[in-house]
C-alpha cells in the first residue's frame, strides 16, 4: 500500500536539504528519480511552509521506505538531525500524471 511522508526540518532549511541530497547521491543532485539510488519513490517534493522546511514524498511501501532510511538515517544523524520523524499516512488515493 502506498504510503505519503512528511519530514519537517525546524531549525533547518535548504542547505541541509541540500547537503543530504549532495551525499545520497555522491554530489551528482537529484532533478529525477534516476539520480536517486532508491527503490520505491514515487513522488518527491521539497520547499519552505510556515518558516520550516519540509520534504513530503509518496512511497510505493513502508518497507521501501525503511530501506531508503537505512542509507538516509545515518547521514541525517551525522548533521545533527538524528531526532528527525516522519509523519506517515496510508495513501487512499494517489493518481500519477
Amino acid at each position: 500500500m502506498a504510503i505519503i511522508v512528511t519530514f519537517d526540518f525546524p531549525g533547518a532549511g535548504q542547505e541541509l536539504y541540500d547537503t543530504v541530497v549532495e551525499r545520497m547521491t555522491n554530489g551528482r543532485g537529484f532533478t529525477r528519480f534516476a539520480d536517486l539510488p532508491v527503490v520505491g519513490l514515487v513522488s518527491h517534493a521539497a520547499g519552505t511552509a510556515d518558516g520550516v522546511f519540509r520534504v513530503t514524498e509518496v512511497w510505493e511501501s513502508q518497507e521501501a521506505l525503511e530501506t531508503h532510511a537505512k542509507a538516509f538515517g545515518p547521514i541525517l544523524a551525522e548533521l545533527g538531525h538524528a531526532d528527525v520523524r516522519p509523519t506517515i499516512v496510508p495513501a487512499h488515493n494517489f493518481v500519477v500524471a
